[in-house]
Order: structure tokens, then C-alpha cells, then sequence
């Protein structure tokens, strides 16, 4: 009886012992976009749901309401992107955990949505030497946000892996 006692306390703490399973992230198959095909997230994470973020004023001289205001997609790509890393600090994560975005981004003067401005600002985040993680992302071309000056707007999801 005693050694099975043993075994079982053995077993049980081998079993403690175990790391957490990582987030998995699937690349797209023979393509560098920055973009991850798929993302696993594994049971014993948390999800973390951030609300959409958007561009923060970059002209305090210019008119609210206004493009000049809060710049250009690139611009206001990169102020919402250092929102939600903001964010994300302050709950002692990164922007590395991020597993999704949906970005919302908008059309101006009957042209399309500015994808290139977006990807400028977007790369300056994801999938580099120094935060390599990709995250799963939608993009969506929208008539308009709440503010006529803002351009985008980013829904995150991150994730905090447990470690044991």
C-alpha cells in the first residue's frame, strides 16, 4: 500500500511538473506575408479580448475630426498599434501575444482602402527579427468610423500562456 502511496505522489507531481502547451502559430505555406495561416491556442491559456483601438492625435495644431489631425494610414496604423501594446503592457503582455486582430480600415474620397499604409505600419509590429510572433488577422474595408479624421481601427485578441 505504501508503495503505491508513492507512485501515485510520484505521478502526481510529474504530472505538476509539466510545462503548459505553447501557442502554435501556422504559417501560410511558402509565403513570408506577416500574417499566421492559423493560430492554437492551447486549454489551459487565458484570452484576453481587447476592445477596437484607434488612432491617437499626432497634429494637436490641426482641427479634430480631421485627417491632418491623426495623419495618414501609416501614421495612425503605427498610434493605434502602440495603443494596444500599451495596453497589453499594462496587463504585463506584449504585443507578441497577440493571436488576432480584425482590422477595420477605412476608404476616403472614393479610392480604395489605403492596404499598402497599413501594411507599412502593421510590419513595423509583426513579424520582425526582434517580435517574430504573427498573429491570425482579418482585414475589412469599412464606409466609416465613429471620427471622419480616423482611418482604422484594430480589434486584438492575446493571449497569456500559463507557466507553470
Amino acid at each position: 500500500m505504501i508503495r503505491l502511496a508513492s507512485l501515485l505522489t510520484g505521478a502526481v507531481l510529474l504530472a505538476g511538473a509539466a510545462q503548459a502547451d505553447p501557442v502554435v502559430r501556422h504559417k501560410i505555406p511558402g509565403s513570408d506575408f506577416p500574417i499566421a495561416r492559423a493560430v492554437e491556442v492551447p486549454d489551459d491559456a487565458t484570452t484576453i479580448y481587447l476592445s477596437g483601438a484607434v488612432p491617437a492625435v499626432v497634429n494637436e495644431n490641426a482641427e479634430r475630426g480631421t485627417l491632418k489631425a491623426y495623419g495618414d494610414m501609416t501614421e495612425q496604423t503605427r498610434t493605434v498599434l502602440q495603443a494596444i501594446e500599451k495596453t497589453l503592457k499594462e496587463m504585463d503582455l506584449g504585443i507578441g501575444d497577440i493571436v488576432k486582430l480584425q482590422v477595420f480600415l477605412v476608404a476616403k474620397d472614393g479610392e480604395a482602402m489605403d492596404f499598402a499604409g497599413f501594411m507599412k505600419g502593421y510590419t513595423e509590429f509583426f513579424g520582425t527579427e526582434a517580435q517574430p510572433n504573427l498573429p491570425a488577422r482579418s482585414v475589412f474595408q469599412v464606409a466609416g468610423l465613429a471620427n471622419p479624421g480616423w482611418l482604422i481601427e484594430i480589434e486584438a485578441i492575446a493571449v497569456r500562456e500559463d507557466k507553470d
